[in-house]
């Protein structure tokens, strides 16, 4: 992990950085999949858990070339009006490393009714005493909104950053650009 290139978000009056970002992440995701890399994490300095914002800035760290190979994929179309494109640059040596992983909640209960019923072969009634609204688990963290290619089904990603690790990790990341393991480096 020793390249990254930043991507920043133009301000725009008719698009909140939410929706621009939900936009540039899910183009970057398809990339990331037609290259079939594993090798390029992301990172968004703008993350604030306490204000449940991502920023304006995503960060693609990962090999040179890696780098390289994804930005000659015309990925940016139709995002180029919206963004500055960095040029790839040296991670500083003092970077915080820490992990960026994708955290899930069970937060639908009427997703788990159903389940319930189907399962267990329950009522409604029944599912809705044995799973109450109180039982949704709701999470207060930044997330991009995206849309699954296979389902069409609009989704929260909710990301949470770990505690600053002692050292660098190396690992595979997946088409997000996310790991369970392998850190990224903060700065």
């Amino acid at each position: 992990m020793a390249h990254y290139l930043d991507i920043h978000l133009r301000p725009d009056p008719e698009f909140s950085a939410a929706h621009l970002l939900a936009a540039l992440y899910a183009k970057l995701h398809r990339a990331l999949v037609r290259l079939e890399a594993s090798s390029i994490g992301v990172s968004f300095p703008g993350h604030d858990e306490s204000a449940h914002r991502l920023g304006d800035r995503l960060r693609l760290i990962g090999p040179v070339a890696d780098l390289t190979r994804l930005m000659a994929l015309d990925w940016l179309s139709g995002m180029r009006d919206h963004v500055n494109v960095g040029s790839t640059a040296l991670v500083p040596a003092n970077a915080v490393h820490r992990t960026l992983r994708r955290v899930q909640a069970k937060s639908n209960s009427d997703r788990l009714r159903r389940r319930q019923i189907k399962r267990h072969g329950l009522t409604e009634v029944q599912a809705r005493e044995r799973v109450p609204d109180s039982a949704e688990d709701r999470l207060s963290l930044p997330f991009v909104q995206l849309t699954s290619a296979s389902t069409g089904q609009t989704f929260r990603l909710f990301l949470r950053l770990s505690q600053p690790q002692p050292a660098a990790v190396a690992g595979s990341f997946n088409t997000y650009g996310l790991s369970t393991g392998a850190t990224i480096p903060c700065f």
